[in-house]
């Protein structure tokens, strides 16, 4: 996520270049032979196609920013669900034996774990080294093994917490409150992977791409006779302005996506780690920091 008091000209021009060189040299080409050519271009009512287009880029536009922001959302609780576990287990859990002080950090740990590993895997990368990191080679081994580990991780969670109420450690009303927690986190995962694996439909992705690159081409037909010489600068920065619309939101529909647009999962994820760990009593990490005013 790109953070500061406003985006660097790099982060929005520079991958654009190619973009506005194409535009600037079609509408150059159409221009000097406008004026070259014995000809007339047709009169295109650009303004009822600009209309139109624009419908169809803020249809879509904001359906991405909505997945975008419900992705934010849903992190947002997961921070919080995160949080409410670790103070039930530790505050449920009686501090009577080394094995009970023991446990409940091993679930602490293990939390972690979870959402290190979901992050890993809606960013389609390798969630075992964040694994064995925080719970070890032999617990990475048993979870790798499933389809989805970061749902084995709260899965085996779960059990611990059934276990520890059978010990009698906590009591019913105790392991109700947890359980609620862990739903919550469930749900949380469940709207992720939904929106990770529920793309935009096919009339939202390909209808505006073809009317706004058949806008571009049709532009300086219609500005050069009111813009003359000046239709190649005027066209390629009003085309642009169409192209910039469907890139925002190719940007923001997946907010997974390991981009410098997309939602800053491992800066979550530390923050999580950090407070988890040290109501755990464990020594934190430090924030995670934005590189070149990208927060990751």
């Amino acid at each position: 996520m790109i953070v500061g008091h406003a985006p660097r000209i790099r982060h929005t021009l520079y991958p654009a270049w190619r973009t506005l060189t194409v535009l600037f040299v079609w509408d150059s080409v159409i221009t000097i032979f406008y004026y070259v050519m014995p000809f007339r271009a047709p009169e295109l009512p650009i303004t009822l196609f600009g209309t139109v287009l624009g419908l169809f880029l803020g249809f879509r536009t904001n359906s991405a920013y909505q997945r975008w922001w419900e992705g934010r959302i849903l992190w947002g609780a997961m921070i919080n669900a995160s949080r409410s576990l670790s103070r039930a287990v530790l505050g449920f859990i009686p501090d009577d034996n080394v094995a009970a002080t023991s446990l409940k950090r091993l679930i602490v740990r293990r939390q972690i774990a979870f959402v290190h590993a979901l992050r890993c895997q809606l960013r389609r990368q390798d969630p075992a080294p964040e694994i064995e990191r925080l719970l070890g080679p032999d617990a990475t081994a048993e979870v790798m093994l499933r389809a989805n580990p970061a749902n084995a991780l709260l899965h085996g969670t779960t059990r611990m917490i059934a276990d520890i109420r059978r010990e009698g450690l906590i009591d019913t009303i105790q392991q109700a409150q947890i359980e609620q927690t862990m739903v919550d986190i469930a749900n949380a995962q469940g709207g992720m992977e939904r929106l990770k694996n529920t793309p935009l439909p096919a009339q939202y992705r390909s209808f505006p791409v073809f009317f706004a690159r058949l806008m571009c081409l049709l532009l300086p037909f219609g500005l050069v006779e009111s813009l003359e010489w000046a239709t190649p600068i005027g066209s390629s920065v009003a085309g642009f302005m169409f192209l910039a619309g469907l890139q925002v939101a190719d940007d923001l529909v997946d907010p997974f996506a390991n981009t410098v647009h997309d939602v800053p999962l491992t800066a979550m994820c530390r923050t999580i780690e950090i407070d988890l760990l040290q109501v755990a009593g464990y020594d934190a990490p430090e924030p995670l920091k934005p590189v070149r005013n990208v927060l990751w």
